[in-house]
């Protein structure tokens, strides 16, 4: 009894799959589908590059703010000598943030431009 139920049930599995195949490749995936339903015709490089950069200004204001915070770390530590190595710590982490999020942008534009001018 219990070998017919698992045959039944992988049949009846194997059956559900084989027509929803059909289903999936009855769809037509293009290009003319995908100006349809407002995907828009840029190219993948761009929307890349758009994103890349987008995420890297971010992170450079992320950056600034965390330098901000360090300042006025070391403005309210008040002499004490524990606090202001802390805010230049802080501020350092910042400044270290920043220049390697300026070196990771110029690499991105210029190996986008490189592949094929895609940050026109």
């Amino acid at each position: 009894m219990n070998k017919i139920i698992k045959i039944s049930t992988a049949v009846l599995f194997s059956l559900v799959l084989l027509t929803a195949a059909g289903n999936a490749m009855a769809i037509d995936w293009g290009l003319n589908y995908a100006a349809n339903v407002g995907l828009g015709t840029q190219e993948l490089r761009s929307v890349a590059v758009s994103v890349i950069q987008t995420l890297l200004g971010v992170l450079g204001v992320l950056s600034l703010i965390i330098v901000l915070i360090g300042g006025f770390r070391w403005m309210t530590s008040g002499g004490n000598e524990e606090g202001v190595q802390s805010a230049k710590k802080t501020i350092a982490a910042g400044i270290i943030g920043l220049v390697i999020i300026f070196f990771a942008y110029a690499i991105v534009t210029f190996v986008f431009n490189v592949v094929g001018g895609a940050t026109k």
